[in-house]
């Protein structure tokens, strides 16, 4: 109602500084008003009816074992040991206790009639089930059992929001079944909803199974199956992550690009088969929609669709209209029918740089007008999609690549041109002649590799990789008026100086012919024409105008100086603000927002791991740690393992990095080598630059631990080894104390040991920042903190009088409990020694290990200290400024 209030006290001004007339502005108004109340009356509509049919509360209904029937309502996706697809249920049900197994009799309660969307994971037993769950398909009738859960919400500021993305999917529940046999399917009519459907992804999987027979390496058939049918299951994970390095991302998402080769492919054959215009333009318009279902029909299709069968249609009517108008028809259309499109990222990009190639490229032409038209245009596109498309990437993806253009400039073309069309002819042939489709599928395979091979080649190297800090919507508007009005003044100065070269050649010319030759006649006294501009070009040549128009022998005196001396005076003044504002915003959109002389403890929500960044008040960047999803899918249970399975290094903490304009850190401290400690380190250190790595100078058995040590040689990260004493400044502000581990009682043998247990060798430090202190102390065992806290009351420092030992107590502001709050750990001797004020427990919410213990939170209680705990708080942030402690936490 506000942003309502203030469009309607704005309106007004912008009507009288632009001088739209009244008419225009109440329309716009009512407009934006309706468009206001459409979606407002749909969300407060977006709500779930399953606690109203069950009699229960929302906060009641998670876990509570319930049975469903509905419809398999999208494709079932089988990925290991999970089953995944959405269900429309259309009756629920209570079940009682003893009703938990393999069967669907007793203890059912009145089942009451609904009609909404929910997500189901069925987690499988056996890998027989694979098999089973596979036959399932859209539109089958079934009946599960099972439980409801709450979608997750984001445990990190600014990480992504399950719950936020699946209401925009007015999905509200995720229901979970064990087994195959919590899947029953029911007798249903031949005919329902989603039949079409049924029949559209059962044509897909028979068009991916004669891409799969033309394209021999199934590497490029899942590739070719992204790039031709939109579907990316099959894309290997790696690849489509260097795809996203490059910003080429949008190749593999079926968009205008592939509509418009389609549709161009259709008209061309059909112009091969004489058929006449008219016809045709209908026959491929009726085809369209056809396309968009077989690709997916992801908002970007869909608005792709949908313009060129507006553009089609006002082309077989003879009243094509301009872009801009078939583009904002398309997008009234897709909001009409769900206003949450315009939260889609898909949506917003499609959209975002479909009009700015719209808008822009008249104001980048004049720049290659004089080169070869392929070559010119080609460049001109690439250039502008770039500009238009960076401050969107970079605010939902928080990095750009200075290779982005040269990759789009070359790859673009060559998979649009070349190995899309050769790819699909090669599907299709496939369907009558095997052998066929692998030769026309052969030369694509060949481009492909060329393709892989360059996208790797240019991914080598991350100097080129800018990361970007996460900016207000309001810095993109500041962009794209900032870049608008720098293209409209260098387009004015290079009309302006063709104008002046125009005129010079007039003058020659009329000097060669000593006078006689007027502009407008010869020197027979014949009228003769002036060459006048493309229409490109209209306007361009000034003072070739004068001497047409006026018919005088010569151009007015001082006629082309006046116009170059307005060009120098306001014009260039406006360039170059112009200029300086779009640096200016680029600048503050790159330069991570500080707090001053704050400095900021970051314990994000990895899960049952630590991962803790630090920033300190001139804007060091320390990461202790990073997580790490733990793997049981070996041996026997290898068949569990997903393609890309959640990788809480890669799907979080980088993420998280980026957004918080982290360009590099100035070191990684790695407490000790257990998994939930170290795993999500190597994505750190294979997306973002690494100063230093100190750990705890043992090596672990487990070879992702070595991987990750030799990739830090490899990238030149500077390794330190921590030890008792050892202390590091990063800046005048902050230091670090490290007291834990004590040196090793073996002989120094010049080889770092194997050592199994990690926990006992964990790096502990202090931390010393703008008046507060910080403790940090990994997984350390009852046994270390008593070993440590023996050496620190006969440390030096803590010897008075006489060589007497006195053990004066070291109380710290903030604490971060050792073993995610394990009994084996945070002892009293170890709490009485340190008195924390605040105490932050890194732990996983529901974990199996039943941490944190009762018996330490109840020691914490007794100390006094403040309890934050990341499974029940999300992320914790604590902010330090002259020693006073300032906490937040997400949830």
């Amino acid at each position: 109602m506000l942003l309502w209030a203030g469009v309607t006290l704005i309106f007004p001004l912008i009507a009288l500084l632009m001088k739209i007339p009244v008419r225009h502005v109440v329309l716009l108004w009512l407009a934006l008003s309706g468009g206001g109340f459409h979606w407002a009356w749909h969300d407060t509509h977006n709500v779930s009816h399953i606690p109203d049919a069950l009699y229960v509360s929302a906060s009641k209904l998670e876990d509570m074992p319930v049975q469903a029937s509905g419809f398999i309502a999208s494709e079932v996706q089988v990925d290991g040991d999970r089953a995944q697809f959405e269900m429309r249920v259309t009756a629920i049900s209570s079940m009682g206790s003893d009703t938990q197994n393999d069967t669907f009799q007793g203890g059912v309660g009145k089942s009451e009639a609904i009609s909404e969307q929910v997500i189901v994971h069925i987690k499988l037993a056996a890998k027989q089930e694979q098999q089973l769950a596979a036959e399932w398909q859209r539109g089958d009738a079934i009946q599960l059992h099972g439980s409801l859960k709450a979608p997750a919400k984001a445990g990190n500021f600014g990480g992504f929001d399950y719950n936020e993305y699946l209401h925009t999917q007015e999905i509200h529940w995720l229901f979970k079944g064990n087994g195959a046999a919590s899947l029953q399917k029911q007798q249903a009519s031949q005919w329902n909803r989603y039949t079409l459907f049924r029949w559209n992804d059962q044509l897909r999987e028979q068009l991916g199974q004669r891409m799969e027979s033309a394209f021999v390496s199934l590497h490029h058939a899942g590739y070719m199956k992204g790039l031709v049918l939109g579907v990316t299951d099959e894309l290997d994970p790696a690849t489509y992550n260097e795809f996203t390095q490059l910003g080429l991302t949008h190749i593999l998402a079926i968009s205008g690009m592939h509509v418009a080769v389609y549709a161009a492919t259709l008209l061309y054959l059909l112009k091969l088969l004489r058929v006449s215009r008219e016809t045709s333009l209908a026959v491929v318009m009726v085809l369209i929609p056809a396309y968009v279902l077989l690709t997916g029909a992801s908002p970007s299709v869909v608005r792709a669709g949908i313009m060129a069968m507006i553009g089609l249609f006002a082309a077989r009517r003879g009243m094509l209209k301009d872009g801009l108008s078939i583009l904002s028809v398309s997008a009234l259309l897709m909001l009409l029918w769900n206003p949450y499109y315009l939260l889609s990222v898909s949506f917003q990009l499609s959209f975002l740089v479909t009009a700015g190639l719209l808008i822009y490229m008249p104001l980048m032409k004049p720049f290659f007008a004089k080169w070869p038209l392929l070559i010119g245009g080609e460049i001109a596109i690439t250039i502008t999609a770039q500009l238009v498309s960076f401050p969107m990437t970079v605010f939902y993806f928080n990095q750009f690549s200075l290779l982005s253009f040269a990759a789009n400039f070359v790859l673009v073309p060559l998979i649009t041109y070349i190995v899309l069309p050769l790819g699909t002819v090669a599907m299709g042939i496939a369907f009558l002649w095997e052998d066929g489709g692998r030769i026309l599928a052969w030369p694509a395979e060949q481009l492909n590799e060329l393709t892989f091979w360059l996208v790797k080649w240019m991914n080598v190297d991350d100097t080129y990789v800018s990361i970007w800090p996460s900016s207000s919507i309001l810095w993109v508007i500041a962009y794209y008026a900032a870049l608008y009005s720098i293209l409209y003044w260098l387009k004015t100065w290079m009309i302006s100086r063709r104008r002046t070269e125009e005129s010079l050649g007039l003058e020659v010319a009329l000097d060669k012919d000593k006078g006689r030759l007027s502009a407008g006649r010869n020197s027979a006294g014949q009228s003769t024409s002036v060459p006048m501009p493309s229409p490109i070009h209209t306007g361009l040549a000034a003072s070739a105008e004068w001497a047409a128009i006026l018919q005088t022998e010569r151009e007015p005196e001082g006629a082309g100086k006046y116009a170059r001396r307005q060009w120098n005076g306001y014009s260039h003044l406006a360039l170059a603000v112009s200029g300086i504002a779009w640096f200016g915003i680029l600048c503050i959109g790159y330069i991570t927002p500080g707090d001053g002389n704050t400095g900021m403890v970051q314990y994000l929500d990895v899960g049952q791991g630590d991962s803790i960044l630090i920033t300190t008040p001139s804007g060091k960047h320390i990461l202790v740690d990073g997580g790490g999803t733990m793997d049981f899918t070996t041996g026997k249970n290898a068949w569990r393992k997903r393609k890309d399975p959640y990788e809480v290094g890669e799907d979080t903490i980088v993420p998280l990095l980026k957004q918080r304009g982290v360009h590099r850190l100035d070191a990684v401290i790695l407490t000790h080598g257990d998994h939930d400690h170290a795993g999500g380190l190597q994505a750190v250190l294979d997306q973002i630059p690494v100063s230093a790595l100190v750990f705890n100078g043992t090596l672990t058995d487990k070879a992702p631990f070595r991987k990750l040590l030799n990739t830090a040689v490899n990238k030149q990260v500077k390794l330190y080894g921590a030890y008792y004493g050892m202390e590091w400044s990063p800046d005048q502000d902050t230091k670090i104390r490290f007291i834990h581990p004590l040196p090793l009682q073996e002989e120094e043998t010049g080889s770092l040991s194997v050592v199994k247990e990690q926990n006992h060798y964990s790096v502990a430090m202090i931390l010393e920042m703008e008046g507060a202190s910080f403790l940090f102390t990994g997984d350390m065992d009852d046994a270390a903190e008593s070993l440590l806290l023996s050496e620190l009351a006969h440390s030096p420092s803590h010897t008075e009088g006489k060589g007497e030992t006195l053990a004066v107590r070291q109380a710290v502001d903030v604490m971060k409990i050792a073993h995610h709050g394990s009994k084996y750990s945070t002892s009293e001797e170890w709490l009485s020694y340190w008195q924390p004020k605040v105490s932050v427990i890194s732990v996983g919410a529901s974990n199996t290990y039943g941490h944190p213990n009762e018996a330490v939170l109840d020691r914490l209680s007794t100390v006094g200290s403040a309890i934050y705990r990341t499974d029940t708080m999300g992320e914790v942030q604590i902010r330090v400024q002259q020693g006073k402690l300032s906490v937040r936490h997400k949830k």
